[in-house]
């Protein structure tokens, strides 16, 4: 298990070292970076002293080597629009952003993992198809209009949850259940489909064989099997909530990393972009290691290869 951490460890690390040449190669090759702090119509002058003040002037490896030792300490440099050290702006919103992905993570599992199950057990079924057919609901309904109904309904009409902000739990109930149900028909999909697979396997036979009682083989050997690709896909699907998160930010005024990240691009704050970027891909890397680890300890077979 040792070699099998280090390996996947190292992985990792490799994977962030790739990812930041990358987002800092990208966001210099967008255009110059003076010109837009400048603005279009800043003189040549002005523009020379902005490049010379940040550093621009330099060649792109000391830059790189700059800004990459910096961000290792956790400093990302200051915002060029808010005047504000990117650092203190991603520890106030960071947390509303990690609160609802979360949340919608633990939403679609609380949704997905019951029904994926049952359906398999009852197979064609009236559960069955009521799991199906809120899978394809699910995959076909865009985040956003599902969001948009829940505020007229339960905000506006029913005035039982707040409909913007970030003051209590309250506010993260309807923003968690419109970025969750997206979620929720690929893993309920999956979860339906590796139970029908795992009932049907030789090992489930010989455990009805030696009389298990039917919840001892779902839970203790069918289930177990099963969440090997639930933990993966979960891992992916939560740090594509924790990313694609911006709609629902702006549609619920809750202003995590999403909401900052489309205000940074709009004014092409570089220095916010190039942080929210990296910070949401060390949780993509860090998400995907955790899964490897867990599955490896759910299947030690993993390790082997």
């Amino acid at each position: 298990m040792l070699t099998f951490t280090i390996k996947r460890l190292f992985s990792a690390l490799l994977t962030l070292l790739l990812i930041s040449i990358f987002t800092f190669s990208l966001a210099h090759l967008a255009g110059d970076p003076a010109i837009a702090i400048a603005g279009r119509e800043a003189s040549a002058e002005d523009i020379a002293r902005i490049r010379a003040h940040y550093g621009f002037d330099r060649p792109l490896v000391q830059q790189y080597l700059a800004w990459c030792g910096q961000a290792l300490v956790g400093d990302f440099g200051r915002s060029y629009h808010y005047q504000q050290a990117v650092s203190e702006m991603l520890a106030t919103r960071l947390p509303i952003t990690l609160i609802l992905g979360i949340s919608a993570l633990g939403f679609a599992l609380a949704i997905s993992l019951p029904l994926g199950i049952v359906a398999a057990i009852r197979p064609n079924s009236l559960i069955d198809r009521i799991s199906l057919g809120l899978a394809v609901v699910g995959q076909a309904m865009p985040t956003f209009w599902f969001a948009l109904v829940m505020i007229v309904v339960f905000g506006l009409t029913l005035r039982w949850l707040p409909i913007s902000g970030n003051a209590s739990w309250q506010n993260f109930v309807m923003p968690t259940i419109a970025l969750g149900y997206f979620a929720t028909p690929a893993l309920m999909r999956l979860t339906r489909a590796g139970m029908i697979d795992a009932l049907e396997s030789d090992f489930v036979r010989t455990a009805r064989a030696k009389g298990l009682s039917q919840t001892s083989i779902l839970f203790k050997h069918a289930l177990r099997n099963v969440m090997i690709p639930v933990v993966s896909v979960s891992a992916v699907q939560c740090g594509a909530m924790l990313s694609g998160s911006i709609v629902v930010e702006q549609i619920f005024a809750l202003q995590g990393i999403g909401w900052l990240g489309y205000d940074a691009t709009v004014r092409s704050d570089l220095p916010v972009v190039q942080a929210i970027t990296l910070v949401i891909a060390a949780f993509y890397v860090l998400l995907t290691l955790l899964a490897d680890l867990l599955n490896a300890v759910l299947d030690p077979r993993i390790r082997i290869g």
